[in-house]
């Protein structure tokens, strides 16, 4: 009999400008990623899987990547071939 263990971690963010904080914050929240904004001026998140370690970077790269960033990411995923 196997006994399923939750594994969950806390990551703490800091290097993120505090109104994009309470954003990602916000948005994390809608995807049910539990996270925290803590007086420090650091957002905690609640990682349990990779699906939600995936989430928690796109949502963040989204406020804090660059346009040009964003448009090099995604010609990298046209231009990706899929692995099956």
């Amino acid at each position: 009999m196997s006994q399923h263990t939750n594994s969950k971690f806390k990551t703490q963010i800091v290097e993120i400008p505090t109104s994009d904080r309470w954003r990602i914050h916000h948005r994390l929240q809608e995807l049910m990623i539990p996270s925290w904004c803590p007086a420090d001026g650091s957002l905690v998140v609640e990682i349990d899987s990779a699906i939600a370690a995936i989430l928690v970077r796109s949502t963040v790269q989204q406020f804090v990547a660059t346009r040009q960033e964003l448009l090099n990411w995604l010609e990298r995923c046209w231009t990706a071939e899929v692995i099956s």
